[in-house]
């Protein structure tokens, strides 16, 4: 897709006659369900899927005070998406911007609050009523708004259109799965996409689809998840936990899902009869499911331990739960042998970048489409492995437990690849250029 870097940011604008009936209907609907937030927020904290501290940004409140000169607000989804914009975000400090980033889930907060410096402003991101996406643009007044990847509310972007806000969507992902059903709905999607001023995208394949939806402009820029830095992990824990399983084997299965753990039992279970000691580390991509998973353990006759009841794998321990928030990075660097969650369901798979940064060899299932390209360059080029069925999911990892030459020719090929498609951050920073440049000249004048 053809480059627009060079051009300056262009003024968004909303034509709310121009608006099909779908989005019409969908304002209409959500500014009649404001009476039905508080028991939509209060059945979310039942289930543990809001902050009771701080409700009240679901509804655009906010208790933090809108600092001086330009913010740029960056939006994402969850904690693969605010991940995904760590490096990006720290460039902009480096210019001595100001950031929001928003997000719609307690695990990326208590990722960001983990993770993030002190200065970057966390907010839940409205729900998308009209009114309470008002209160939360009219608080925060952003100069440049950025989303990533495709978690795109349709009141959110109308509204920050309205008000003349430039928006970019970054790290553009369209999924085979959401594609055909946009297709049906075009209209709809392309009365969205075209608010935004530029679209950069993940692949030539999402660039297309992007812009046979309607995105004005498109860019492919690569994925920045490949440009994150490896996790951080505390010295402290780490020497702890690699005392507690000196000499043991070790399989870490990372971001896993139901319907994966229990084929990584059983795996555990066949392998154990050739390595006695065998220690399975199992990191839920969910860690509130640490209790249900360490009684899956028991009644299949193994023995877990759950981190999050702050205890340590000992000798009699066969599965360690990993059901903590934020430390990935402690468990990539206990073991060489890393199985990559979601992918052994329907899920599409996720991110291995970090567990290869830190020197994996990947195992991995077949529904790996939320990153085909990179899976498709790992396995090809030896990085990876694909298990489709439980036989053979017991198969890769054995032979990755028997044999380190194997074992170490993954782990370089993995790395290099990481680092042949590496680059999505300076062509992101490269197309942002024109706005940041516009951001630099507000800086300037409201110092002088």
């Amino acid at each position: 897709m053809r480059n627009s870097a060079s051009r300056g940011p262009k003024m968004s604008n909303s034509l709310p006659n121009s608006l099909p009936m779908t989005l019409r209907m969908y304002r209409r609907l959500a500014s009649g369900l404001v009476p039905l937030a508080p028991a939509l927020i209060k059945r979310r904290l039942k289930q543990g899927k809001e902050d009771p501290a701080r409700v009240g940004e679901r509804r655009g409140l906010s208790r933090d005070v809108r600092p001086h000169g330009p913010l740029v607000w960056i939006h994402g989804a969850s904690v693969g998406e605010v991940l995904a914009a760590a490096a990006l975000i720290e460039r902009l400090r480096e210019l001595n911007l100001r950031i929001l980033l928003t997000s719609g889930t307690v695990t990326s907060a208590a990722v960001v609050a983990k993770r993030f410096p002190p200065d970057v402003i966390h907010q839940y991101v409205p729900y998308d009523s009209p009114r309470y996406v008002a209160r939360f643009l009219d608080h925060w007044k952003p100069s440049l708004a950025l989303f990533i990847e495709s978690d795109l509310w349709p009141n959110l972007i109308l509204a920050g259109a309205t008000r003349r806000v430039p928006m970019v969507l970054i790290n553009g992902r369209m999924s085979p799965r959401s594609f055909p059903r946009w297709r049906r709905m075009h209209g709809t999607i392309s009365a969205l996409l075209s608010r935004f001023d530029i679209c950069l995208a993940q692949s030539n394949t999402d660039a297309e689809r992007f812009a046979a939806l309607g995105s004005r402009d498109v860019l492919t820029t690569g994925n920045l998840k490949l440009d994150v830095p490896a996790p951080p992990a505390d010295p402290a824990k780490l020497e702890r936990l690699m005392a507690m399983t000196r000499g043991r084997p070790i399989i870490v299965a990372a971001s896993t899902h139901p319907g994966e753990e229990e084929m990584l039992v059983a795996a555990h279970r066949s392998l154990a009869g050739f390595f006695p000691q065998l220690l399975t580390v199992i990191v839920p991509r969910h860690p509130d499911r640490g209790p249900s998973l360490g009684g899956l353990i028991t009644a299949s006759g193994l023995k877990p331990a759950l981190r999050s009841r702050e205890e340590l794998p000992t000798a009699t321990t066969d599965v360690y739960v990993a059901d903590t928030i934020g430390e990935l990075g402690l468990f990539y660097r206990l073991s060489p042998i890393v199985f990559m969650g979601g992918s052994l369901i329907r899920h599409g798979g996720q991110n291995p970048i970090e567990a290869i940064k830190l020197g994996a060899a990947i195992i991995h299932g077949p529904h790996v489409f939320n990153f085909a390209d990179v899976y498709e360059a790992l396995d090809g080029n030896g990085g990876a492995r694909q298990a489709e069925t439980q036989e053979l999911l017991v198969k890769q990892l054995g032979q990755l437990l028997a044999d380190p030459a194997v074992r170490a020719k993954m782990q370089r090929a993995g790395a290099g690849v990481v680092e042949q498609l590496g680059g999505a951050l300076d062509r992101t920073m490269s197309a942002l250029e024109p706005y940041l440049m516009q951001l630099r000249i507000e800086m300037g004048a409201a110092n002088a």
